[in-house]
C-alpha cells in the first residue's frame, strides 16, 4: 500500500512542475508577443509617420509644381499675345511698306506728270512769249507808222501805252472861254478819223485843258466841254462812239509856263490819246501823256 502512494504524489508534483513551466513559457510568450506588438507598433507608427512627411513633401512638391506649370502657362499666355501682337505688327508694317511703296509710285508718278506740265507750260509760255514780242514787234511797226502819219497833221508822239497827239494853237484854236470848234478845223478831225478808222485793236482818249484864267472848277467844266466837242467831231466822221473816252484836266498839266498871251493860248487845247488796248488792260490805269 505504501509502495503504491509514492509514485501517486511524484506524478502530481510533476505534474505541478510542468504546470509551472508551462506558465513561465506563456509569460515569456506573452512578454515576447508584447514586446513584438510594441516592436511592430512602433515600427508603424514610424512608418505612418515617415509616409505623413512624405506626403507633406510630395504635398509642397506637387504644390510647388503646380505654381510652376501655372507661371509656365501665363507665360506661355504672354508669350501667345507677343507672338500675336508681333505677327500684327508685322502685318501693319507691311501694309505701311506697301502704301509706302504705293504712295512713292504715286509720287513719282504725279513728279513725272508734274514735270511734264511744266515742260507744256514752259513750252506754252516760250510761245506766249515769241508770239508778245511778235505782237510788240508788229506794234512797234503800226505805232511808228501811225505816228509819222499822224505827225504830218498835228504834233504826235510817243507814249509808253501808244501815241498822243497835241491839237492845240498849230491846229485847232480854241477861243478864250469857248469849247466850239471852228468850221476851218473840221477837215484836220476828219483827217484824223479817217487814219484812226483804219486801226485795230486800240483805244481813243481825249484830254482837254485850259489856261490859269478862272476857277480850278469852272476850268474842269470848259476843259471837258472841249474834249467833247472833239469826240462829237470824230464821231461824226466815223469813228464808234464806244472807242472814245473823254476827260477834262482843266488849268492842271500847262504845256507852257507863265501867263502871258501866247503861253495860255497855247495851253487851251486838246489832246488825242491813241492806246493799244491789250497794254491799257496789261496797266489798269488811265492812261496820261
Amino acid at each position: 500500500m505504501g509502495f503504491s502512494d509514492q509514485p501517486s504524489n511524484q506524478i502530481e508534483e510533476g505534474h505541478d512542475t510542468s504546470a509551472k513551466s508551462h506558465g513561465k513559457a506563456g509569460l515569456v510568450l506573452g512578454a515576447i508577443a508584447v514586446v513584438l506588438v510594441l516592436i511592430l507598433g512602433g515600427g508603424l507608427v514610424w512608418s505612418v509617420v515617415r509616409l505623413n512627411r512624405q506626403m507633406a513633401q510630395l504635398s509642397q512638391q506637387t504644390e510647388r509644381l503646380g505654381r510652376r506649370v501655372e507661371g509656365t502657362e501665363q507665360q506661355s499666355q504672354t508669350f501667345a499675345q507677343q507672338a500675336a501682337q508681333a505677327a500684327a505688327n508685322a502685318q501693319a508694317a507691311a501694309q505701311q511698306r506697301d502704301e509706302a511703296k504705293q504712295l512713292e509710285a504715286d509720287s513719282a508718278a504725279q513728279a513725272q506728270s508734274a514735270l511734264q506740265a511744266a515742260a507744256t507750260a514752259e513750252q506754252q509760255a516760250n510761245q506766249a512769249e515769241q508770239k508778245a514780242e511778235e505782237y510788240r514787234k508788229q506794234r512797234e511797226e503800226e505805232l511808228q507808222r501811225l505816228q509819222q502819219v499822224l505827225g504830218q497833221i498835228a504834233e504826235t508822239h510817243r507814249t509808253t501805252l501808244g501815241l498822243v497827239m497835241t491839237l492845240g494853237e498849230k491846229s485847232i484854236r480854241f477861243e478864250f472861254a469857248k469849247a466850239d470848234i471852228e468850221p476851218q478845223y473840221r477837215d484836220i478831225l476828219n483827217r484824223i478819223a479817217g487814219v484812226l478808222m483804219t486801226l485795230q485793236g486800240y483805244s481813243i482818249y481825249v484830254y482837254g485843258y485850259t489856261d490859269d484864267i478862272g476857277t480850278q472848277e469852272y476850268n474842269l467844266g470848259l476843259s471837258g466841254r472841249r474834249a467833247q466837242a472833239v469826240r462829237d467831231s470824230l464821231v461824226q466822221a466815223g469813228i464808234n462812239p464806244g472807242l472814245i473816252t473823254t476827260k477834262g484836266f482843266g488849268k492842271s498839266d500847262p504845256r507852257v509856263k507863265g501867263n502871258s498871251a501866247q503861253a495860255r493860248a497855247a495851253n487851251r487845247r486838246v489832246e488825242i490819246g491813241i492806246v493799244d488796248s491789250r497794254l491799257l488792260l496789261d496797266n489798269e490805269t488811265l492812261p496820261r501823256k
